[in-house]
């Protein structure tokens, strides 16, 4: 890997008056359906693995097989961006991302899934490249807009895809259906790269340094003691652990606290995604105009941190339609081993029936809002906060890395935040988080210029 960035973006393509949509469209589009089939398949993955008899910790390996995955392989792709163009390796991520969703659904064992997300992980840098792709084209004008067009994928994605899982699951009791749909998906992105995309680094813009995997490595334990880019490489990595426990407990969390199962998560991760649209295309520019990157920082941690406390409060109330007995047989359908499996080796306790309401639902409806806020807000700040205190001399070393380090907080964040889950309780996690964000709040005040 190496540590030459892409050159600044031309005049023509970016400009202080704004982005050249031209240029951007495209790299929305395709990034909008890759994300749409991965969106599909987030509010069930749980599910998958407890399908196939999964134990507690077997739950958390699946769901960190695919950042650890990506921890290996988004530098190493990246890299091999720089130097052979961005088309062809979104080509090969993107197909990777296909093959990986067809592997899931023949998935017969938890092995087969867990190589399905592996597999992914490994060759799939979709998301990175697409953000190498608009750094390409933006200055340090427009590149917090320019990133937050991959954020405004995720939020449409947010509230598509698990709208068609929900789908999905209403008319099959098989959870091969939502898999199939999105490798439909992943092939569409495809074609959307192959015939829409235009390449953003030309010929003579490339590198020729040789990709070596073990200098990305030594590349980011550099980045991380330096003194202009160091701690926000660290803030980077701690508020993605904490946010990424929040996405992997949230199916068992809304399960504990309001009864409610795979359609139900993805009503909440449609949701989310409506808030994260409204925050990326009409929220970001004028918060950067207004109070620059540091104040996105800080107003991101603050939202994430009361949403987190406010997840904690949440009350066990069952959703009025809530039916115990009707609720167990929908998960023996999924898991082969009987409703057990969930109840009891995963111990999450289904709420009683008793007191039944809504109150339970709109406390999590209520609190997804800050934790949606802080998340739109959060990484397009910090990225964009770090190339511009690195120059354009540390520019790909420095995305490069920041992205690694979300895929390890990835990695680590399902068997952290999973262990205080089962250790001392569902709440647990959530309180941990909302009182860790403050603290990352107050030191961002503090060190963050």
């Amino acid at each position: 890997m190496t540590d030459t960035p892409p050159p600044a973006a031309d005049d023509s393509n970016a400009s202080a008056s704004g982005l050249s949509w031209e240029r951007v469209l495209p790299i929305f589009a395709l990034t909008f359906v890759d994300v749409l089939g991965l969106t599909i398949i987030l509010p069930l993955l749980h599910l998958y693995a407890v399908a196939f008899g999964a134990s507690p910790v077997e739950v958390l390996l699946t769901a960190a097989a695919f950042p650890l995955a990506q921890l290996i392989g988004v530098p190493v792709m990246g890299a091999l961006s720089d130097r052979y163009g961005r088309k062809p390796l979104l080509i090969i991520s993107q197909v990777s991302t296909f093959i990986g969703f067809l592997l899931l659904g023949f998935a017969n064992s938890l092995v087969m899934v867990i190589v399905s997300r592996l597999f992914d992980g490994l060759f799939g840098a979709n998301l990175a490249t697409a953000q190498a792709a608009l750094s390409d084209i933006t200055d340090d004008s427009t590149r917090a807009q320019g990133l937050g067009v991959t954020g405004a994928a995720f939020g449409l994605g947010f509230l598509f895809g698990p709208a068609i899982a929900i789908g999905a699951l209403e008319f099959s009791d098989s959870l091969a259906m939502p898999a199939f749909i999105a490798a439909a998906y992943s092939f569409i992105s495809i074609l959307l790269t192959l015939f829409t995309f235009k390449e953003t680094l030309p010929p003579e813009r490339r590198t020729s340094v040789r990709v070596r995997p073990f200098q990305a490595v030594s590349t980011i334990a550099r980045l991380l003691t330096s003194q202009t880019v160091g701690l926000l490489l660290v803030l980077m990595f701690a508020q993605q652990l904490l946010f990424y426990g929040f996405e992997v407990l949230l199916g068992l969390f809304a399960l504990n606290r309001a009864g409610l199962l795979g359609q139900g998560n993805g009503l909440i991760f449609i949701w989310a995604g409506i808030i994260l649209v409204i925050v990326q295309t009409r929220v970001i520019k004028p918060l950067n105009a207004r109070y620059g990157e540091r104040g996105m920082v800080l107003l991101a941690l603050g939202a994430l941190a009361v949403g987190f406390i406010l997840l904690a409060l949440t009350p066990q109330q069952p959703h009025p339609f809530y039916v115990q007995d009707m609720v167990e047989r929908e998960i023996s359908l999924l898991a082969p081993s009987g409703t057990e499996l969930l109840i009891g080796d995963i111990q999450v306790p289904l709420p009683p029936e008793r007191g039944r309401g809504v109150w339970g639902v709109v406390w999590i409806f209520a609190a997804v809002v800050p934790v949606s806020v802080g998340a739109g807000l959060i990484r397009p700040a910090l990225n964009s906060l770090m190339t511009k205190r690195a120059g354009m001399g540390q520019f790909g070393a420095v995305l490069g890395a920041s992205a690694a380090l979300v895929s390890a907080a990835n990695a680590v964040a399902p068997v952290v935040m999973g262990v205080l889950f089962q250790s001392l309780g569902p709440t647990a996690p959530f309180l941990v988080g909302g009182v860790a964000m403050f603290v990352l709040l107050a030191l961002a005040w503090r060190v963050v210029r």
